[in-house]
C-alpha cells in the first residue's frame, strides 16, 4: 500500500479532477480503503464542485486545526472523512473510497502548519497499521511551503501536467525544484496537446507514469458536479484512471524498494530480492 502525492504547476493542469478520478477507480483489495486528502493551500474544490455545496463546510481540514489544539487529532481525522464510494457501491458495502475535504478559504492555510505535520504522520500510520492507500492533492502550491512536509513524507510524488507547450514550460522549473528536494518524481499526463509521452519525458527529464485522456465532459462531472451519465465509471476517462492507479501503486512500491530495500523485501515487493 502507498502514500502518493499529486502536485501541479501553473496553468490549471487538473490535479483535483485527476485525483477524484483515481479515488473512484483505485484498485482496492478486500478490507482496504483509499483516502483522498485535499491539501491544497489555495483551497479545496470538491465540497463546492463535485458535491455542489450539499454538505456545507461541516467536514474538512479547518476542523482538524481545532482538534490538534485539543490533542484530539487522530480521532477527529476519521470523523472528517466523506464516503465517495462510486456507483458500484451496494447498500451494505463498506465506505472504502473516502475524501478529506480541504479548506474553503486560502486565508485559512496560515493556521494549518501543525495540521500538515499531523497529517504527514497520520498518513504514514494509516498506511503502516491499516494497509490503506492515501492520495494527497497538493494543488499547484502545496508541494512547497509549510505543506511540503506531505510531499517529503510520501512514497512517491507525481506531477500532473498537460502536454501543451504552455504547461510543459511551466512544469520544467517545478519538476527540477521538487527533484532537488524529494528525489525522482513521476508525471501524470493529461493528453490535451500534441506532444507524445516520449517528448514530455525528454523535455521534463522525468518519467511519464500514466496518461489520462482530455475529456472535458467527463471531467466536469468531477470538477463541477455536472450530472453523472449512466455507467460513468466505464467512460474513457475513468477506465484510464483505473489503469493509472495500478501504475502509480507500482511506482510507489518500486521507489520504496530502492529507498528501503529491507522493508520492501519483508513486504514482498517484486524486484526487492
Amino acid at each position: 500500500m502507498a502514500v502518493l502525492a499529486l502536485a501541479g504547476c501553473s496553468g490549471a493542469p487538473g490535479v483535483t479532477t485527476s485525483a477524484l478520478a483515481l479515488l473512484l477507480t483505485w484498485p482496492l483489495e478486500p478490507d482496504r480503503r483509499m483516502i483522498l486528502a485535499e491539501c491544497d493551500p489555495d483551497g479545496g474544490a470538491v465540497l463546492h464542485g463535485l458535491l455542489q455545496g450539499t454538505l456545507g463546510d461541516r467536514y474538512g481540514l479547518p476542523n482538524l486545526s481545532v482538534a490538534a489544539r485539543k490533542g484530539e487529532f487522530g480521532e477527529a481525522f476519521w470523523r472528517q472523512l466523506i464516503d465517495l464510494s462510486g456507483e458500484d457501491k451496494g447498500a451494505y458495502s463498506p465506505a472504502d473510497r473516502l475524501l478529506l475535504p480541504g479548506i474553503t478559504d486560502p486565508g485559512q492555510a496560515a493556521s494549518l502548519e501543525s495540521v500538515w505535520k499531523g497529517l504527514a504522520k497520520m498518513f504514514r500510520g494509516i498506511e503502516a497499521d491499516h494497509g490503506h492507500d492515501v492520495l494527497i492533492d497538493l494543488g499547484r502550491r502545496g508541494a512547497f511551503g509549510p505543506s511540503a512536509v506531505l510531499a517529503d513524507q510520501a512514497d512517491a510524488v507525481v506531477i500532473v501536467v498537460r502536454n501543451t507547450l504552455r504547461c510543459l514550460q511551466a512544469a520544467q522549473a517545478r519538476v527540477r525544484q521538487l527533484e532537488e528536494r524529494v528525489g525522482d518524481v513521476g508525471l501524470l499526463v493529461i493528453d490535451q496537446g500534441p506532444y507524445p509521452a516520449g517528448e514530455v519525458q525528454r523535455v521534463l527529464q522525468a518519467p511519464v507514469v500514466a496518461t489520462l485522456p482530455y475529456a472535458p465532459g467527463d471531467a466536469r462531472v468531477l470538477s463541477d458536479g455536472d450530472p453523472q451519465p449512466r455507467h460513468f465509471t466505464r467512460t474513457k476517462l475513468m477506465k484510464a484512471a483505473r489503469t493509472a492507479g495500478a501504475l502509480l501503486v507500482q511506482r510507489a512500491a518500486v521507489r520504496r524498494s530502492r529507498l528501503d530495500p529491507r522493508a520492501a523485501y519483508a513486504s514482498g515487493v517484486p524486484g526487492a530480492r
